[in-house]
């Protein structure tokens, strides 16, 4: 009996010592493969630091304006009599748009007239008989305020005819129309929208700190989403005398010429302001920076010696680097990186100090200071 629990016993031991053997194999084996693959080269795309001239710049995101802009509505009630004007044409000063009905105001006014043409004659024909003292000089008075009371009336009837007549305040192009023969119209009812398009403005805001770099007449480029890659020139107009206490902010009015109607009220605009002189810049991809709470760094490639079969070999230095303005896919480097530097560009979240690297700059990331959208 002893001697076959011996056996067991024996067998078990010799049994539970393979296992663990198995498993201390196993892990040694993954072990030294993983120190093996830590030491292969990771793919990296780079780029070589340089200086680029930048000038400093303000934006703002603003809307844009009419030069002159209304939605012409009447002021007296009416029924539309006559429509003078197609949605979306263009029309000069003065250009009659819709007419009201106005027999019975006109036929009042030609019955003031008639009336002040009677005052006109009694007061013409008194002032005569005053001079033969055929009449008394209060005679006279009383025509000559009758004559005013007369034309005053006309000229108020004259008015009210005159409103009748619907006409654009200024040249323009009109927008769709929002009336009909036939309909009633309350006085204020919308007939259709005014705008001079040519210029237009773009009115934004700026904070105060940024009142010294500014001034009336000073260029700006404008971008529009509805037109990727279309830059549109204009120059500042206007500076609001005043900030806003809210805010903190400054209102500025930009001028731009319009001549094709491409920009339209009420859209909104980038403006970019270019201020002061251009300065030398080194510049990245934002790519190449990792941003950290405790700084931010990137990874400059260096060069060790060559390997058996005469190719280069490189390896990463990880370093901090001090960064200024970002435009676009930029970011201005103000301390860290030095012009001719190789900097890692993309791949750098598995490098650390010393990784070997296998540089592959088949396709590199953004790197343009005014991207713009791209359709695939």
């Amino acid at each position: 009996m002893k001697k076959r629990m011996i056996i067991m016993l024996i067998a078990v031991g010799l049994l539970l010592g393979g296992v663990f053997g198995w498993h201390a194999f196993v892990g040694q084996m993954i072990k030294t493969h993983m120190a093996g693959m830590g030491n292969q080269p990771q793919t990296i795309s780079t780029t070589v630091a340089g200086y680029q001239d930048w000038r400093q710049q303000l934006q703002a995101v603003g809307s844009l304006r009419a030069a002159k802009g209304v939605d012409i509505s009447s002021e007296m009630e009416g029924v539309v009599a006559e429509i003078h004007f197609d949605s979306g044409a263009d029309v000069k000063e003065g250009t009659l748009l819709v007419k009201l009905r106005a027999d019975d105001d006109i036929a009042h006014l030609h019955s003031l007239e008639a009336a002040a043409r009677l005052a006109n004659t009694t007061y013409r024909r008194d002032l005569q008989q005053l001079k033969v003292q055929a009449v008394s000089q209060a005679v006279v008075d009383a025509d000559a305020a009758n004559l005013s009371g007369a034309n005053a009336q006309v000229a108020q009837q004259q008015a009210i005819v005159d409103k009748k007549f619907i006409k654009a305040p200024f040249s323009g192009h009109l927008g769709i129309r929002n009336v009909d023969l036939g309909q009633y119209l309350t006085a204020g009812t919308n007939i259709v929208t005014l705008q001079q398009l040519d210029p237009v403005y773009l009115d934004f805001f700026l904070p105060q700190q940024a009142v010294a770099e500014i001034k009336a007449g000073q260029a700006i480029t404008v971008k529009n989403d509805a037109y990727a890659g279309k830059v549109f020139n204009g120059k500042i107009a206007a500076i609001n005398p005043k900030v806003d206490t809210a805010t903190r902010n400054v209102q500025v009015r930009a001028e731009l010429a319009n001549p094709d109607h491409a920009l339209l009220p009420g859209m909104y605009a980038t403006a970019d302001i270019e201020t002061g002189e251009p300065e030398r810049t080194i510049t990245l991809p934002q790519t190449a920076i990792t941003y950290n709470a405790y700084g931010n760094t990137v990874f400059l490639v260096e060069e060790k010696g060559k390997n058996d079969k005469g190719e280069a070999q490189f390896t990463a230095k990880q370093t901090f680097v001090t960064t200024g303005d970002t435009r676009g896919d930029q970011v201005a480097i103000l301390k860290g990186v030095s012009e001719g530097d190789t900097v890692v560009t993309s791949g750098q979240v598995k490098l650390q100090n010393g990784s070997p690297l296998r540089i592959d700059n088949s396709v590199q990331p953004g790197n343009d200071a005014n991207p713009q959208p791209k359709d695939f």
